[in-house]
């Protein structure tokens, strides 16, 4: 008899545990969203002036971190750190995810405080600076300028727009930093790094130093 009452104890001890470690098991971090589901919520978040108003004041605290380097509003004040404010939001949000996915690459620091953020974070972000203003920069055109407008005529202009505004992951060009675009357009230009896009490769493969310095002077004096 004390076997048998062994034996039931043991076994309802036994589906205790059992039941015990079932929640465990179904509170396993959930998978992450794929990007184009990421992409999807965004673009509902957008039309929804609620959300987006909600969406911009969450991102406006979790984007603290990037005033270091991208500046206020996103608006960098080093010439080899892209502006962020008014890029279109698509394309920061694909940028952000190419860097937790380790398809693109910068500092440490950087990759460290991206990859760190939650795919709603990222969402939010992109949101919050897609609405932030340019700071407006003295307006003039010089020669050099000039004659960046010419080639942005010739080979930009179909995918990046007149104006420079992009569209949705083509991203906006217009009053961006001299410095990162030469620095961006030499990279795709000997197709080093991990940004490698075949039509970039294409259209920058024969310009010359002086073309790209024209080019981003250009691009840093057109009016966001």
């Amino acid at each position: 008899m004390p076997l048998i009452r062994f034996a039931c104890t043991f076994s309802l001890l036994l589906v205790a545990a059992c039941a015990h470690a079932a929640p465990n098991r179904g509170a396993e971090k959930p998978a992450a969203p794929s990007p184009e589901a990421m992409h999807e919520k965004l673009a509902q978040i957008s039309q929804d002036p609620a959300r987006l108003a909600a969406a911009i004041q969450r991102g406006q605290k979790e984007a603290a971190v990037c005033r270091h380097c991208h500046g206020s509003g996103g608006n960098s004040a080093m010439a080899e750190v892209p502006n962020l404010a008014s890029q279109n939001a698509g394309y920061l949000l694909e940028q952000m995810n190419k860097f937790v996915q380790g398809q693109r690459k910068s500092s440490a620091f950087m990759e460290g405080m991206i990859k760190a953020l939650s795919p709603d974070e990222r969402i939010d972000i992109a949101l919050f600076l897609s609405q932030q203003p340019v700071a407006r920069k003295p307006a003039g055109m010089n020669p050099q300028s000039l004659a960046g407008r010419q080639l942005y005529a010739a080979l930009c202009v179909a995918c990046h727009g007149a104006d420079g505004s992009g569209s949705g992951k083509i991203p906006r060009l217009a009053g961006q930093q001299t410095r990162y675009v030469e620095d961006s357009l030499k990279r795709y230009r000997s197709g080093s790094g991990e940004r490698i896009d075949p039509r970039m490769a294409a259209y920058t493969r024969k310009l010359k130093d002086t073309d790209i310095r024209n080019l981003a002077a250009y691009l840093a004096a057109m009016q966001p």
